[in-house]
């Protein structure tokens, strides 16, 4: 009954294929492995199908795998989208694609030296010069920039469609600053959790030997050298389309990730800024396009690289993987002229071949185009010209003659290529199975045994049916990619990596990083305060407006003044307007969901939000998971009204609370203890005691009966999570003094200023220090906690006048307040005074040369 139900499903989906499709041998067979898979998936059930694909989304919600739209409002970190269904590839024709790969990246790396080098391609009339010189990728400052090793072209990938042949046909490489390995990692990663039944009775190929590969070549190079490298991973920043990867691999790989900023050349190297001053680079893998790697020989202006970048490589003193200069590869004119350097070179033919190109540059082929203009597909030769493929049959007699003329102005600039018929794949869209154009990208590194093909790739499907267009950008839906087998894989050798992998290497926290993790830190204990207070606020104002036995609200009044002291902004509670005590839920509203004004809930999750992807690479997946949820809930508090039931506002601030609590449990029980983390309780205590100052001083800074007095202390003591502890040791006696003696003096109470300090005390004490002395820092802690400890509560409890009843209170916190931000500012001149401005967060640079 199943056969039958599976041949009905496959039968269902052959009627819908109008082309050659990947479930198919070349006599209209079904493959063994794809009837495997299809098994699976009636096993699975199309509603069962509907809800994993629902549980994909959440998951890549959850994990923040995101891929950044140009020019789209709604496209910054948008979802990385991802089928269900896998692409696969049998692994006996997987071998045979890999060593047309491997052929094509050993031709690349040689057309690539001789262009800055000998230039035999030119001079033996095998490429046009026009081709090398005209080249947008190719940049004379890099004539004599090379990589100490047998490669230059250390990665290497290449967009790959089947073509009405059977065979794999190449439709681009991508030699600059390849993308996608890491999406294709993380698309593993969920499908793997997600959809385990679909691997049943097959044998999946791994992907994490592809990055210990990675990991042995860039590690090898150095070997001689030292052994402590020191590896960072260069990105543009998180306005990036790929940044979510660049951070995963970084993390993956163990590397630290950079911007531009946080790099400098000195004295003929390369340097890190970090917290503990200039530290060596050894290596840097770029994911920053050619052009913009060194703003003193390339693109003046650049913020995204390191001005005195090449002139470093020159020298030997760094690795740039892939070198500057590489973009030239990508120049799509080139495919026309790859067989005859293929017998130029290795004496071989191409074992897989390219898509059919004529280069305007030549007169024959230029003509030819002109003739056969409504029937090819026409490309600008350099992917740098912002110009989507235009289809010539798709084109009005207008429209074909004005594309000749500009043709015909700068013939050079454009490529014609034919257009055929690429297969389509099984795809699950619009909640059932429908056939897909797909193309796969490819990825290898160089290694000392040649270069390493993954086992698997990003696959790519059309968004629309019957378009063959599978950009990000322009909407296209991942698949995992597998490599099956019907035996288990099997590794003959175990890779085994360079001895200094196995000793502590060199690790960095640049100043930009650091400074990221302190505010982070300040923004969500902000929020956290911020939280816990409305709440406080809240109950007061429900309990009294409902329950109250008593038309005395002045402490209701005190806490709404303390709401604006503590969120600052305006308009606020205060004597001025007393028509906001009467309606105050418009007040409340706004200090929490108004996203434009600065200190709100609302706007001040959004700059701990972005704090926290600048250092993303720091975080684990509980930890993003938490984040998720924190960003969800921040949705719905931007969407509170005035008119909202109270008890809505309160559970979504619960919420809030309860997810800020576990992320600082994630963060406490996970990450290590090194400067990041040292730097990040130092943002949280100095937020913690600046905030706690502010709701003290306002709460007693006028005289009240006593009766309201004693509201104002359970206030404080919930406010410090100490109102249990209080009534352990105090039942319901309120009184100042004891009181103050918890929150200030009791070092048992971990938000008491004394504990608070003390604590604050230790950590600044474990971060680097150029002197045995005590620094600013360091000696103005140090005041605040002498001031604290020496403190008589029974003084400080005494009303001493009218105006302010408790004068020395005050005083007290107020000097404690100004020595704590004088921390903040000690702090950040002494570990982020590298930190230049972040460009690559308010600039969008397009990334068009490494377009997913």
């Amino acid at each position: 009954m199943v056969a039958d139900t599976i041949h009905s499903l496959l039968d269902s989906y052959r009627t819908q294929l109008s082309s050659y499709d990947e479930i198919l041998n070349a006599d209209g067979s079904i493959k063994p492995h794809w009837e495997k898979l299809f098994q699976s998936l009636e096993k699975i059930g199309n509603l069962e199908l509907k809800n994993r694909l629902q549980e994909i989304k959440n998951k890549i919600r959850e994990n923040g795998v995101t891929y950044n739209v140009y020019e789209d409002p709604k496209g910054m970190n948008s979802p990385w989208k991802l089928d269900p269904i896998p692409f696969l590839i049998q692994k006996s024709e997987w071998e045979s694609i890999s060593k047309g790969l491997q052929q094509r990246a050993i031709l690349l790396d040689l057309i690539f030296r001789d262009m800055y080098g000998e230039r035999k391609l030119v001079k033996d009339g095998i490429l046009p010069a026009e081709l090398v010189f005209e080249n947008t990728g190719f940049f004379r400052p890099c004539q004599d920039v090379k990589l100490p090793t047998e490669h230059q072209l250390v990665m290497y990938a290449a967009d790959m469609a089947r073509g009405p042949d059977g065979r794999m046909w190449v439709l681009d490489n991508r030699t600059q600053a390849p993308s996608g390995s890491g999406y294709a990692l993380e698309n593993r990663q969920i499908i793997s959790k997600v959809m385990p039944e679909l691997a049943e009775r097959q044998y999946v190929s791994r992907l994490s030997p592809f990055f210990t590969h990675i990991q042995q070549a860039i590690f090898r190079v150095f070997r001689e050298k030292t052994d402590q490298l020191n590896v960072v991973y260069l990105t543009a920043g998180p306005n990036n389309e790929t940044y979510f990867e660049q951070a995963y691999l970084a993390s993956y790989l163990g590397f630290t990730l950079v911007q531009g900023n946080d790099l400098t050349v000195k004295n003929g190297y390369v340097w890190v800024k970090s917290i503990e001053g200039l530290q060596r680079v050894d290596i840097i893998i770029r994911r920053v396009d050619d052009e913009w790697c060194d703003p003193l020989e390339l693109r003046g202006g650049s913020k995204l690289g390191v001005a005195g970048l090449l002139q470093v490589i020159r020298n030997g003193n760094v690795m740039v993987i892939n070198p500057p200069g590489s973009s030239i590869l990508e120049n799509t004119a080139l495919n026309s002229f790859l067989p005859s350097v293929s017998r130029y070179f290795l004496k071989e033919e191409l074992l897989l071949p390219s898509v059919a190109t004529w280069w305007c540059g030549q007169t024959k082929e230029r003509q030819y185009v002109l003739e056969n203009l409504h029937r090819l597909i026409i490309k600008k030769a350099n992917r740098k010209q912002v110009f989507r493929s235009v289809y010539g049959r798709q084109l009005t007699f207008d429209q074909l003659q004005e594309l000749r003329t500009q043709i015909l102005q700068h013939p050079s600039e454009y490529v014609a290529q034919e257009e055929i018929s690429f297969s389509t794949t099984p795809a699950f869209v619009n909640d059932r199975i429908e056939p897909r154009y797909a193309a796969i990208r490819a990825f290898l590194t160089a290694t000392p045994a040649g270069y390493q093909v993954m086992q698997g790739g990003l696959t790519r499907s059309s968004p629309v049916k019957d378009k063959f267009t599978f950009s990000n950008q322009y909407g296209g839906i991942a698949k995992d990619t597998w490599i099956v087998s019907d035996e288990t894989e099997i590794i003959p050798d175990r890779i085994r990596l360079p001895r200094q992998l196995f000793q502590k290497s060199q690790t960095s926290l640049p100043s930009r990083s650091a400074e990221n993790l302190f505010w982070a830190a300040r923004y969500g204990e902000r929020t956290m305060a911020a939280t816990t207070f409305l709440i406080i606020t809240l109950n007061s104002l429900n309990l009294q407006r409902n329950f109250g036995t008593t038309t005395k609200t002045e402490h209701i009044e005190i806490l709404l003044k303390t709401v604006s002291r503590l969120i600052r902004i305006e308009p606020g509670f205060s004597n001025e307007n007393a028509e906001s005590y009467k309606h105050p839920f418009a007040i409340i509203t706004d200090s929490i969901a108004n996203e434009a004004k600065r200190g709100t809930i609302a706007s001040t999750i959004d700059s701990f939000l972005k704090a926290m992807i600048v250092v993303r690479e720091r975080w684990n997946q509980v930890t993003w998971r938490t984040i998720d949820v924190i960003e969800n809930i921040a949705q719905k508090l931007k969407q509170i009204q005035p008119k909202q039931n109270p008890n809505d506002i309160q559970n979504t601030l619960n919420t809030l609370q309860y997810s800020l609590f576990t992320f600082y449990g994630i963060v406490s029980e996970s990450l290590p203890r090194n400067n990041g983390f040292l730097l990040f309780e130092t943002g949280k205590l100095i937020e913690r005691i600046l905030s706690k100052i502010v709701i003290m001083r306002s709460i007693f800074s006028a005289r009240t009966e006593r009766f309201i007095e004693h509201e104002l202390i359970e206030a404080t003591l919930m406010n410090h999570f100490a109102l249990v502890n209080y009534r352990s040791a105090y039942k319901s006696n309120y009184e100042m003094e004891y009181m103050l003696d918890m929150v200030l003096l009791d070092k048992q109470v971990p938000s008491s200023l004394a504990y608070l300090l003390q604590t604050l005390e230790q950590t600044i004490a474990q971060l680097p220090h150029a002197s045995e002395r005590l620094n600013d820092a360091q000696k103005a802690v140090l005041r605040a906690s002498t001031q604290i400890q020496l403190i008589d509560v029974a003084e400080l409890s005494t009303v001493s006048g009218d105006a302010m009843p408790y004068e020395k209170l005050d005083q007290l916190l107020a000097e404690v307040y100004g020595l704590i931000l004088s921390v903040s500012d000690f702090t950040a001149n002494l570990y982020f005074n590298h930190t230049a401005t972040q460009h690559s967060i308010t600039e969008t640079i397009m990334d068009l040369e490494n377009e997913l």
